[in-house]
């Protein structure tokens, strides 16, 4: 039954649903109290009924107990005006009544045990034989041993008293499920205003591909949960720019060295159906297509880089910095084999990916060594949490160093060099993704300086206390 009320409830919109609860809610508590309200009325209404009795039939035995053969002397009238029956009865079984008295009190096994005990009271509710419910109490007459005086009141009025105020409790109990019921569906309407918009806006989303943002007013959980939303749609809009901005700039960038391929591939097709070039000529064209085959080799696997680098879940571990930029030298020194490098480096311990860092490492020395003058001195050192790589080469102009890490950026020095832009955009973001920064200035001797910060620690004891959920 549960069960199905819950599936049923499930299926109501959630306004509707919310009305409903708060409807049982007060339902349940109207009930509850009125119930608690009703037994305690009764308790103390028949409570303050026996104690009235009691003092009434203890002073009626005094007078019986003076004269036992006419009851003390009460009449019908007497007990009519106090709205009481009176009737004695005796251990034995025997009862006696009031001269006149029509009404027959039901003597049981309570009376008669006051009256052989003769000691205590007793009180209950009994039906005459005419059908009428008393309330009936019994107490000992005094130096009557084996006698009871049995006394008792017609309980009609104090049950049109509680016939009354049960009918008060459930009609205050109806109308307050009903006004609970108008409260909580005006309740949900205003609170579920905040869902309605978020709803809103969703559903504007998915239908028009328009990220707008929806109004947000007031500091509550619903407020939270819309602002979250806004912020959402905040970073899928600026995911989509860069997407889009990455293939405007690729497109743009791919859209050279696809020209002069196709225009070198042409020219050779034409010269393989004419024979008029000359073989120096066609080595020349040839060893052009070579070069710009390279170059669009490094172009790919840098933007697959960057797109993997945007989309890549992290998988972080503990790894000795010094490794990663041991790697990374070994292939500096293979591409510059007239390079010098002067290394020092310390102990730095971080969590990190070993791949990525060593890719970003790895493209700063290449653009040392692109830069440094042949025999040139490449400094690279790791003190504490920051590498610094220094060439002898031209340097970074004032006017482009806010720009140097931005995709695809090439300065005007650096525009008829090889290259594809996105060294430098892969490096700040591997160590933006890491929890670290990357600078570029001039170095001391006038060249190319970058210093590379990430958090670590220079001993694994330090390291063991790092958070890997830093790296973004």
């Amino acid at each position: 039954m549960i069960e199905w009320f819950a599936r049923q409830l499930r299926v109501l919109p959630l306004q509707r649903r919310i009305s409903f609860l708060a409807a049982i809610a007060v339902a349940l508590a109207v009930a509850t109290t009125g119930i608690a309200g009703y037994v305690t009325a009764r308790y103390s209404l028949y409570h303050q009924l026996d104690s009235e009795l009691t003092d009434v039939a203890s002073l009626a035995a005094v007078s019986v107990a003076g004269d036992l053969p006419t009851l003390g002397g009460l009449n019908s009238s007497s007990l009519h005006a106090a709205n009481v029956t009176v009737v004695v009865v005796r251990a034995d079984g025997a009862i006696f009544r009031v001269p006149g008295e029509q009404v027959q009190l039901p003597a049981g096994e309570e009376e008669l045990t006051i009256a052989r005990m003769h000691q205590g009271s007793a009180a209950h509710s009994a039906y005459a034989p005419d059908g009428t419910q008393y309330r009936i109490v019994a107490v000992p007459i005094p130096n009557l041993k084996n006698y009871a005086l049995v006394l008792g009141r017609d309980l009609e009025p104090t049950n049109r008293i509680l016939s009354a105020l049960w009918l008060v409790l459930i009609l205050s109990g109806v109308s307050g499920v009903i006004w609970a019921g108008f409260i909580g569906s005006a309740v949900a309407r205003s609170g579920l205003g905040p869902v309605r918009r978020l709803t809103a806006a969703v559903e504007h989303v998915a239908a028009t591909d328009e990220l707008a943002p929806i109004k947000v007013t007031g500091k509550d959980e619903l407020s939270r949960l819309a602002m979250s939303f806004n912020q959402m749609l905040d970073s899928l809009a600026v995911s989509r720019e860069r997407q889009r901005q990455l293939i405007a700039d690729a497109g743009h960038e791919l859209r050279t060295p696809l020209t002069s391929l196709r225009t070198n591939i042409e020219l050779l097709l034409s010269d393989a159906r004419s024979q008029m070039l000359p073989v120096d000529a066609r080595t020349e064209i040839l060893a052009d297509v070579n070069a710009q085959l390279a170059e669009f080799t490094t172009l790919i696997q840098d933007l697959v880089q960057l797109a993997r680098e945007d989309s890549v879940v992290a998988s972080p571990e503990p790894i000795d910095f010094r490794t990663v930029v041991t790697n990374a030298l070994e292939r500096a020194r293979r591409r510059g084999p007239g390079m010098v490098f002067d290394v020092e480096l310390n102990p730095l311990y971080i969590i990190g990916e070993f791949d990525t860092l060593e890719r970003a490492i790895t493209n700063l020395l290449d653009n040392a060594v692109k830069w440094s003058p042949p025999g040139g001195t490449i400094r690279v050192h790791l003190e504490g949490d920051r590498l610094r790589i220094s060439d002898q080469g031209p340097g970074i102009d004032e006017a482009d160093l806010p720009f140097i890490f931005d995709r695809f950026y090439r300065t005007d020095t650096s525009r008829n060099t090889p290259g594809t832009g996105l060294g430098l955009s892969i490096v700040s973001q591997a160590v933006t993704r890491h929890g670290g920064w990357v600078r570029a200035d001039r170095s001391a001797e006038g060249g190319a300086q970058f210093t590379v910060s990430l958090p670590g620690s220079t001993t694994l004891a330090g390291l063991a206390e790092s958070d890997p959920s830093r790296l973004r």
